[in-house]
């Protein structure tokens, strides 16, 4: 089995969305101390490799905890934007794709995209219920049409609107 992580590494200061909250990682309890580490983390709730509930950006949408657990994982393919995709499988997008594709990808019925997606494209995608991950890292390692089990399992945020992953993908063979 081979496994290839597609996440953000999170640190204090990283760089956020403009307006999002920054991220703070502090220690709050220490080993010499208190014979135990705990860090105290804040931080938005779309920071690093994340997942956008419908709700992020519709009134209307599902939340995170409304989504069937499901759909947070499956079998993805990383796609080229000049081939066929896939239908009802995670496309994962190394290259970015613009709100022009959206006909192209909703067709193929994916329960998810990634990658690195406009604004449009991602408010587009999910008004049509499909679960969106964004500042996935490492897509240039994905064999591209080869499939895979990808991973993006959100924290379980009551009402939440999104939430970092750590997202992967497994290789069986």
């Amino acid at each position: 089995m081979k496994v290839i992580d597609l996440s953000q590494t999170m640190h204090d200061g990283m760089d956020v969305y403009p307006g999002d909250p920054e991220v703070s990682i502090d220690t709050v309890c220490t080993l010499s101390e208190d014979q135990y580490v705990v860090r105290q983390v804040s931080m938005g709730s779309h920071t690093g490799t994340h997942v956008d509930a419908f709700s992020h950006m519709h009134e209307d949408g599902l939340t995170l905890s409304e989504i069937p657990l499901q759909q947070f994982l499956g079998q993805a393919v990383r796609v080229d934007l000049r081939r066929p995709f896939p239908e009802k499988t995670g496309l994962i997008f190394a290259e970015f794709v613009d709100i022009d594709q959206y006909e192209q990808i909703v067709k193929a019925c994916p329960p998810f995209v990634g990658g690195d997606i406009s604004e449009a494209l991602e408010r587009a995608l999910l008004k049509r219920q499909i679960v969106t991950y964004t500042n996935l890292v490492s897509l240039e390692r994905l064999p591209e049409l080869e499939p895979f089990l990808f991973v993006g399992l959100p924290l379980k945020i009551k009402d939440g609107d999104g939430s970092p992953v750590r997202a992967v993908a497994v290789f069986l063979s």
